[in-house]
């Protein structure tokens, strides 16, 4: 009981100074490791759009202005991701400036479509946690969609001491490392990366019976860093969610005899 109360107590402790600074700022932004991979031998464009390179997550939580920055941090997520995934990578500006460029064999247009996160409030002082989801849309090289990948990243972090601006960053960066790793190793075995790494180029005729419903596998991946306490994936920033339980699944019902 008395450990409970001095729980609640620190908990209690972190929200004073968050309220007392004024709110919560974080830029998620450091680079990725380099993969062991090889690379898909086509030559690709990538279109990075004003709302990603801009994107700013804003949210009031308790009386607290929580705003996460991660425009940057996921441009330059992306030309990671896309130079170790193929042979040659070529940056545009738009999608009309990519459809006049010669001998490409696909252009990829990444998006953020939701940021969500838990903090140690929600998770009686012992972790943050953050969910990313993303769509890349995939097109021929004139222009014309021929696909659209959805994936999700996840990650948390342990709550440490009254900072709630590292642990969410923290959380926010295995989150983006998640999701590129899943593309990494996930996407060659996509129809479309099979294609391309012939070196073919996309056409809206092969993908014409996945487009807009494909996509890569959203099972967390585990993480072996000290800050990793769970796989959980966060929820809505509206409904708390209580801390991991130990205790194994219940056996599911034996079925009906008809």
């Amino acid at each position: 009981m008395i450990f409970r109360i001095t729980r609640l107590a620190v908990v209690a402790a972190a929200f004073a100074v968050l309220t007392a600074c004024g709110g919560v700022q974080i830029k998620p932004d450091k680079g990725l490791p380099k993969p062991i991979l090889q690379a898909i031998p086509a030559r690709v464009g990538l279109v990075i759009p004003g709302d990603m390179r801009n994107f700013t997550h804003n949210e009031t939580r308790w009386g607290v202005e929580w705003t996460i920055a991660l425009g940057d941090g996921h441009t330059h997520l992306m030309k990671e991701v896309f130079k170790d995934s193929f042979d040659q990578v070529q940056e545009f500006k738009d999608l009309d400036e990519a459809r006049n460029a010669p001998d490409i064999r696909a252009i990829f247009e990444p998006r953020i479509e939701q940021y969500s996160f838990v903090t140690a409030r929600e998770t009686g002082g012992r972790y943050y946690a953050v969910t990313i989801r993303y769509r890349i849309n995939l097109y021929t090289p004139t222009g014309e969609k021929a696909d659209s990948l959805t994936l999700t990243g996840y990650g948390n972090a342990l709550a440490k001491g009254v900072s709630s601006g590292k642990p969410l960053e923290e959380a926010s960066l295995a989150a983006m490392r998640d999701a590129a790793a899943k593309f990494l190793v996930q996407f060659p075995d996509q129809p479309a990366g099979v294609k391309l790494a012939k070196n073919e180029p996309i056409i809206v005729e092969h993908l014409a019976q996945t487009a807009d419903a494909g996509g890569i596998d959203t099972v967390p991946i585990e993480e072996s860093t000290e800050t990793t306490v769970d796989t959980t994936p966060a929820v809505p920033s509206a409904v708390p969610i209580p801390a991991p339980s130990s205790a194994p699944p219940a056996a599911a019902p034996a079925p009906k005899a008809s």
